[in-house]
């Protein structure tokens, strides 16, 4: 059973900046896609960005575009949110998420068969 571990969450003033990471255990292969969702209070989980592990690719959600980085080090089981220039709309309990490649709903919470616990991100304005 694939295992996802966030960390790095926080509070932060507008404009600022926070990492968070993702450290997975028993992912046996990098045939996986591995993603950030967001969920803020009364509202349903959203897509933020995604990373397929073996090659690399990137897509993100408009909203945080030029302000959010997703990058892995497989090596490391690890992938990291970089979110610059936070808004008090970014924030959200972050997820991390992970599907194998087979799957192909990307932004769709219902695809991704792992999850992990969750972090909050508050952004003060």
């Amino acid at each position: 059973q694939v295992q996802l571990v966030e960390s790095g969450g926080g509070l932060v003033q507008a404009g600022g900046s926070l990492r968070l990471s993702c450290a997975a255990s028993r992912l046996t292969s990098t045939s996986y896609r591995m993603a950030w969702f967001r969920q803020a209070p009364g509202k349903e989980r959203e897509f933020v960005a995604s990373i397929r592990l073996n090659i690399g690719n990137t897509y993100y959600t408009d909203s945080v575009k030029g302000r959010f980085t997703i990058f892995r080090d497989n090596s490391k089981n690890t992938m990291w949110l970089q979110m610059n220039s936070l808004k008090p709309e970014d924030t959200a309990a972050y997820y991390c998420a992970a599907q194998p490649l087979s799957r192909h709903g990307i932004t769709s919470a219902d695809e991704y068969n792992y999850w992990g616990q969750g972090t909050q991100v508050t952004v003060s304005s």
